[in-house]
């Protein structure tokens, strides 16, 4: 007898099996998997930018850059066509890792003793060197010894992120290449610490800013998973021969990046690999990495509360003008909702803090509070003006006819109904806001999510610290919840 004997009962269990088994990473060895699909996948992110790798705005959906060029050369060495994966540069390597979104991560990806120890990187395609810039009319920043305990920027878990750590700085980290030196130009940083192709595109051309110079060079290489030796095999050898045609040289000379010291790799030997490809043990997460967690659980606490702080009053008066003010102040009003919660908070945070720097130069953490105030205030209004609509008509006619003033019957009798009405979801919003709070890391806030990757990478292991992570949301979440069921209690019975 059949297992199943009707098709319409076992459908479901076949499509989620098929589902899964699509989703399961191609098994085999990695350069024949390449072959056969036809395709070699990279990872790279395109918000890099100039010269890396970004989006061609004349070929919609194409992209252009030296190492789209060289990505195609490498392909062609392998007889497959090379495809970019968008992915966050700063999580390329555990992407990697992970398996089933690209083979290969080529993206600027310095060879560090960190990366070493967790994959495979083949020979190096170029070599770079960290510059450092601070402003023009700040004459105290001679160099790293005399940055210490002050701020400097640079991509989190890069070359510049390790050296800025290990030299006592405090290192900023960014997930952008020309936010660091808009905050530098506007006076919220103390220096920049970046690759020379990035300062050369982003730094240098700023008048206000000036070279102090170089501090240190690294090695850019593709990164490959652990096990696949085959392909990376491949890949150097392809590279190797790019490099001795002249071809390599010929794409950085397009893009106006090349030099003398590339002619090392023309000369490269496996020998030199190895000796630029010294690893090191993954830390183990320490008790110096749970008071980090809490510092940024902090972090996160006051940029919640000083948003919403400033999103309860200014949503009530949103909501009040709404309904009791002006026609045309309620517009005003109605627009200012409509825009803050039908475009993106992140966007929002872009514009206040680097778009606005000019006009209203904020530091970050100001700029968090208020960017979430402003957006959570659109949300806290809507709240509000359904639980004044809730509350019966007749409670204002009542207020009015015993002589109170609108404003007065708005205090006394209405609000307080309707505030009751409103409590689930204001804090409902609340705890909501504690999460989106991860957002202002794109502003260099190191709040509790940002933390949480930075300590992953470090330590290699993205399990523990979510869950660590995890908790300490919870932590904060949790009572808040319990606190609000106490005071809707207290108010039902009052």
């Amino acid at each position: 007898m059949s297992a199943c004997p009707r098709w319409s009962r076992c459908w479901p269990l076949v499509l989620v099996l098929g589902v899964l088994s699509a989703c399961q990473p191609e098994t085999g060895p990695a350069l024949e998997r390449v072959r056969r699909a036809g395709v070699l996948r990279w990872g790279a992110d395109a918000q890099g930018g100039e010269p890396y790798a970004m989006e061609d705005p004349s070929r919609p959906g194409q992209y252009r850059g030296f190492e789209v060029e060289l990505a195609d050369a490498l392909g062609r060495e392998l007889g497959v066509r090379a495809e970019l994966i968008q992915n966050d540069w700063s999580n390329l390597i555990p992407a990697l890792e992970r398996g089933g979104s690209f083979d290969v991560a080529l993206n600027g990806m310095e060879i560090t003793p960190a990366r070493a120890g967790r994959v495979l990187f083949t020979r190096p395609y170029y070599l770079f060197h960290l510059l450092l810039m601070a402003r023009r009319d700040d004459a105290s920043v001679t160099g790293l010894e005399s940055l210490r305990g002050r701020r400097v920027g640079t991509l989190s878990n890069s070359l510049a992120w390790d050296l800025l750590l290990n030299s006592g700085i405090q290192a900023i980290p960014y997930e952008g290449v020309e936010e660091p030196y808009i905050d530098l130009e506007q006076g919220r940083l103390d220096a920049v610490l970046m690759d020379d192709l990035i300062a050369q595109r982003y730094g240098t051309p700023k008048v206000a800013l000036r070279s102090v110079g170089e501090v240190g060079e690294g090695y850019y290489a593709i990164a490959v998973r652990q096990g696949e030796e085959d392909l990376r095999q491949a890949l150097d050898e392809a590279l190797g021969r790019i490099a001795r045609s002249g071809e390599l040289r010929a794409i950085l000379g397009r893009w106006r990046i090349d030099n003398a010291a590339q002619q090392r790799m023309a000369e490269w030997t496996e020998a030199q690999t190895r000796e630029v490809l010294t690893s090191t043990q993954a830390p183990a997460l320490e008790a110096g990495h749970a008071v980090m967690f809490l510092q940024a659980a902090g972090v996160t606490l006051l940029v919640s509360v000083g948003a919403m702080a400033l999103a309860v009053p200014l949503g009530l008066l949103l909501a009040l003008v709404r309904l009791y003010g002006p026609r045309w102040l309620g517009r005003l009003a109605t627009l200012y909702v409509e825009l803050l919660r039908g475009t993106p908070v992140l966007l929002q945070l872009y514009v206040l803090y680097f778009g606005l720097a000019g006009v209203l130069r904020l530091d970050a953490l100001s700029a968090a509070i208020l960017g979430l105030g402003l957006n959570y205030a659109a949300y806290e209004a809507e709240i509000y003006r359904g639980g004044v609509l809730a509350v019966p008509r007749g409670q204002m006619e009542a207020a009015l006819a015993l002589g109170m003033n609108l404003p007065l019957a708005l205090r006394r009798v209405v609000v307080p109904q309707a505030f009751r009405v409103a409590l689930p979801g204001v804090t409902n919003d609340f705890i909501a806001l504690l999460k989106d709070s991860s957002l202002v890391s794109v502003i260099s806030v190191v709040e509790l999510t940002k933390r949480m990757t930075i300590v992953s990478v470090d330590v290699r292991s993205w399990l523990v610290p979510g869950v660590l992570c995890a908790a300490l949301y919870l932590a904060m979440s949790y009572p808040l919840s319990l606190l609000a069921r106490r005071f809707e209690a207290k108010l039902e019975r009052a």
